[in-house]
């Protein structure tokens, strides 16, 4: 990994926790490429996202488009919807020589997964990747039904996990 060179050609060094496509694509789930890694945990330190812009205008130099803000605590939240234990749950992503990078373990990765397919509609190509079991998808529509307060979203749930069942040839 490109940044991992990075870091180490600098003497830093970094382990974090990733969510998102690009968890998926180190875990060799996905293939698609993506531009941005979301970190979990912890918050960015200045030095780490002052090596990724650096890192970025690099990238740039060499017609490689990478954005500003590639390297972002846009998922920060999500460590307060999280069951208890979930850091327990950790595996390792990509281990490098300055960058170790961990994922949520997999229920963990599926509720944040299964989340974003409910809330946003966007992710279902990821959550085709994962291939949740039929009993995977009945053992966190609880925790999914909590995450929002609107009497219509437990239904919403269901639509959606039925859907995805569908696709996924699971008798519904």
């Amino acid at each position: 990994m490109a940044f991992d060179r990075y870091l180490h050609d600098r003497g830093m060094t970094f382990m974090c926790v990733a969510v998102g496509a690009a968890a998926l694509g180190l875990l060799g789930i996905v293939t698609r490429h993506t531009r941005d890694l979301d970190i979990l945990d912890p918050v960015l330190p200045r030095e780490i996202l002052e090596a990724a812009r650096s890192f970025a205008e690099k990238c740039r130099h060499e017609d490689l488009a990478l954005s500003d803000d590639w390297l972002n605590n846009g998922p920060i939240s999500l460590q307060q919807d999280l069951p208890d234990g979930w850091r327990d749950r950790l595996q390792i992503a990509y281990q490098g020589k300055a960058l170790m990078i961990h994922t949520l373990g997999r229920l963990d990765l599926l509720r944040s997964k299964l989340f974003a397919l409910c809330d946003r509609g966007v992710d279902l190509p990821d959550c085709l990747a994962l291939a949740p079991t039929d009993q995977e998808i009945d053992i966190l529509i609880p925790w999914l039904d909590d995450r929002d307060g609107n009497p219509d979203w437990p239904a919403h749930v269901r639509e959606a996990l039925g859907d995805l069942k569908e696709r996924l040839h699971y008798g519904v």
